[in-house]
């Protein structure tokens, strides 16, 4: 910034003498006797040619309040060009005056002079002497934002390590697109650096917040920092101090922790698998949101639906996309959990694999009819042979698996079901940027209980008998999935069709044509 320093200072002992440094380079330096008369120092800053923008007041003020902005002595900025600005201003006016003109009466009290930095700092507090009006500002000061957080960890530890600082949980988008989390690392109200993640644990770099640790060793690269005993113990007390945070709201707040759960769920569910101990110390406190908006812990939900859901959870991963399978298990009371962010499907394995569940699994509400049949019914003559080369036509997959079920729905023509693990497999690779080319298999269960299906049986016109087995087959898909492209126009033109026929608009060209 500066191709020449000058210091010019005078020591507070008793008999020193003013002393002027000087260096170019800083590496060499010349030093000389000075004429200071008061104690004190000032540095002067020869800026460079093409570092000009550090001589405009709020560069150095921007500048400034980032890294010293809650240094522990007062800092003033005198902006001499603002000043000289008044100064002319001023002069302007002396000689209106003189002029005979009448001066501009300014009922304006010059403002007083203050710091620019917070020399006692809000995490330096005990939290007891602090309100959540003084959080919120600091929080609004520190990120530049109007935004409220949602809630706040005070971290306050004297041993044994020295650690202050306070974490904000922010609103996190449930697919983390544009989340900046952000947390500033102090050492002695002096800032360092934005998330050092040799320090603060991965997960928590979607919080916002401030830590001061006076005592971490700053002069080491970052691969010491990663293997040290000390911050390895660092990074621990503050993920614990999140995990109580998050436990105690769930123990004595419930309802306030369930109003928070959906902003902050992605964070923890994030956390836990890629923090086995967090995951431990919280497992107790995770929540499940219900598509009807019920929170429940695996337990709850195991003591509510473990005589009919057969050691599954039921998710959805899109509501109201899959609004016909979840009714199927809504109606017999059976709860279906909302899954539907980036995260879920690494923190279901997770769950399935490390998590203790004692045995159940996740099952989206396309991948199984477990539970969803009854016996008898109408329609029992149906069998699968009798739609198979059909639906195998019309859909132009020759492997396609046909079965013939009584689904509780009688409305329900047919569900398309696919296998819970081949489709995450697919999305898990589509979220890394992998694409292996794996066809969508699908098992076709005609519900045979449904007025469609057995008409559809009977029908007499094959193309209007191909057309109807090819719209529903669609109307299935997209009930996982929109349809794209081809897919997408083709159906809409068959929906015309089909609408044209219902109105009989066929029948009257027919008539107009004799």
């Amino acid at each position: 910034t500066a191709d020449r320093v000058t210091i010019d200072t005078l020591s507070f002992e008793e008999g020193a003498s003013p002393v002027i440094w000087e260096s170019e380079d800083g590496m060499t330096f010349e030093m000389s006797e000075g004429g200071r008369k008061e104690r004190g120092t000032t540095v002067v800053l020869h800026i460079m040619e093409d570092e000009k923008e550090f001589l405009d007041g709020y560069r150095v003020r921007e500048v400034l309040e980032k890294y010293c902005g809650y240094m522990n002595v007062p800092i003033y900025l005198e902006d001499l060009s603002a000043k000289a600005e008044e100064d002319k201003e001023k002069a302007e006016d002396e000689k209106k005056a003189d002029e005979g003109a009448e001066p501009e009466v300014k009922d304006v009290e010059p403002p007083k002079e203050k710091p620019i930095n917070d020399v006692s700092p809000l995490w330096l507090k005990k939290p007891k002497d602090c309100t959540d009006d003084e959080y919120k500002e600091t929080y609004r000061r520190l990120f530049h934002t109007f935004e409220e957080p949602l809630f706040w960890i005070h971290l306050n530890v004297d041993y044994p390590f020295n650690l202050k600082g306070i974490l904000y949980f922010p609103k996190i988008r449930k697919d983390f697109g544009g989340q900046d989390g952000q947390i500033k690392l102090f050492n002695r109200q002096v800032f360092v650096a934005d998330n050092i993640k040799e320090v603060i644990p991965e997960f928590l770099m979607l919080l916002k917040g401030v830590i001061d640790c006076p005592d971490l060793p700053l002069n080491v690269s970052r691969s010491f920092l990663q293997n040290d005993g000390y911050v390895k113990k660092l990074s621990a007390h503050i993920t614990k101090k999140v995990a109580d945070k998050l436990n105690s709201l769930f123990k004595d707040a419930r309802n306030e922790y369930e109003g928070y759960w959906d902003d902050i769920h992605p964070f923890v569910k994030f956390g836990c698998y890629k923090d086995v101990k967090f995951f431990d110390q919280v497992k107790e406190s995770l929540l499940f949101k219900t598509t009807d908006g019920q929170y429940l812990t695996v337990e709850e939900y195991k003591a509510r639906n473990g005589g009919k859901a057969e050691k599954k959870i039921y998710y959805t991963t899109e509501a109201n996309r899959q609004a016909a399978q979840i009714k199927l298990y809504t109606d017999r009371g059976i709860d279906v959990v909302v899954m539907d962010t980036l995260v879920d499907l690494n923190f279901m394995s997770f769950l399935e694999y490390e998590g203790g569940l004692d045995g159940m699994t996740f099952t989206r509400v396309d991948a199984a009819i477990d539970g969803l049949t009854e016996e008898g019914g109408e329609g029992a003559d149906l069998k699968a042979e009798d739609f198979e080369s059909l639906f195998r036509e019309a859909t132009g997959d020759d492997k396609l698996e046909v079965k013939t079920e009584a689904l509780a729905d009688h409305t329900l023509p047919l569900m398309l079901l696919e296998d819970e693990q081949m489709r995450r497999y697919k999305e898990l690779s589509s979220i890394y940027g992998q694409d292996f080319g794996f066809p969508a298999k699908y098992t076709l269960v005609l519900n045979r209980q449904c007025p469609t299906i057995r008409k559809l049986k009977t029908l007499e016109d094959g193309n209007l008998k191909k057309m109807l087995a090819q719209h529903l087959f669609d109307v299935a898909r997209m009930s996982s999935r929109p349809l794209e492209a081809e897919d997408l126009r083709k159906f809409l033109e068959r929906s015309n069709e089909l609408a044209a026929r219902l109105a009989g608009v066929e029948d009257e060209n027919a008539q107009t044509a004799e």
